[in-house]
């Protein structure tokens, strides 16, 4: 029997390939070799944008695209929805009992994203507490392993606190997640700084047009104190290089534009070109893909439906050994 693993992302916006590069190119594999869960977590999506749900309701469907277009086969892999799935709310209303509110604030990566959100002197109640429906999230599906990258171990290994806890005082019932780490780090955004965001835009989407895509590239950070093309440059930091060395299968190629722009012998512009045309010649297939599923939004939907009955079979099962491991399986 397959081990269990939890994939997923909140629908704040469509994929990009920050995303494929971290995770989803892993996922596509992992759903040969594990029992593979990805979820749209829209509940978590809306504990930052609770002033604005149609927009988390518009990326719900992006996302699913987004997952099928890179190769998450539905008969492979099961694509469930956080909202309907109303056994990882009842969990969380128990996991909360397992943690404190100054555990949660020091949390280094919601501390993070506190910051990142402006949210320093009012911390939605939902924001704050997302750690721990990210822990019912991991629970409730019986997840063995999680895919994170390096900033995402703190929410692991407070689900692991919460898990550990719960066996502790109820008995052995929840199994404990190992995290699997991402083989690439994290993808600066185009501008050069160390995440992408929509809001900043800094992001290159997988659903982006051939045009878009260019556009992007063209406006990528290279190196700032290389005036002429003839000047030597920089290859550390260079997000052009960055790109090249994620995305680009010709190693040997990479290899020789590094040692020509250390030398002065090629030109940003022609770096980017070739990225460019790398990026496109990527996500070409990616593109084709989702307008076939584009063609079709109720299979799409279907397959949500699908997933998600699935999703509560498991978490069902998971909540009655939890509410008899606490005794409140009262009939």
């Amino acid at each position: 029997m397959k081990k269990r693993i939890l994939t997923g992302d909140r629908p704040t916006g469509p994929l990009h390939l920050g995303h494929y590069a971290g995770s989803l190119k892993a996922r596509v594999e992992f759903q040969d070799e594990y029992d593979e869960y990805v979820l749209i977590a829209d509940v978590q999506a809306l504990t930052d944008n609770f002033e604005h749900p149609e927009k988390v309701r518009k990326n719900v469907m992006e996302v699913a695209l987004d997952y099928l277009s890179v190769g998450i086969d539905p008969k492979k892999a099961t694509i469930v929805l956080q909202s309907l799935i109303p056994e990882i709310a009842e969990l969380t209303v128990y996991f909360l009992n397992l943690t404190t509110i100054s555990r949660l604030q020091q949390n280094p990566t919601v501390k993070s994203e506190i910051k990142e959100k402006g949210f320093e002197k009012s911390v939605p109640a939902g924001f704050l507490m997302y750690p721990v429906s990210q822990a019912a999230d991991i629970a409730a599906f019986g997840a063995h392993f999680v895919p994170v990258g390096e900033d995402q171990l703190p929410m692991i290994e407070q689900a692991r606190e919460i898990v550990r806890k719960f066996n502790r005082l109820y008995g052995k019932t929840l199994i404990e997640p190992k995290e699997i780490l991402s083989d690439f780090s994290r993808l600066p955004g185009i501008d050069g700084k160390a995440k992408m965001s929509k809001s900043l835009g800094n992001v290159i989407n997988l659903s982006d047009s051939p045009e878009a895509v260019r556009k992007q590239v063209m406006k990528m950070y290279t190196d700032p104190t290389r005036i002429r093309a003839t000047d030597p440059g920089h290859i550390e930091g260079n997000v052009v290089f960055i790109y090249h060395d994620a995305f680009n299968p010709n190693k040997n190629e990479v290899a020789e534009m590094k040692e020509k722009y250390k030398k002065g012998k090629i030109s940003d512009v022609e770096v980017k070109e070739k990225l460019s045309e790398t990026l496109n010649d990527f996500l070409e297939p990616i593109r084709k893909k989702r307008k076939e599923y584009e063609k079709d939004l109720s299979e799409v939907q279907n397959i949500i439906v699908k997933g998600v009955e699935k999703g509560r079979e498991i978490a069902a099962q998971t909540l009655s050994k939890v509410r008899r491991a606490m005794k409140i399986d009262y009939f």
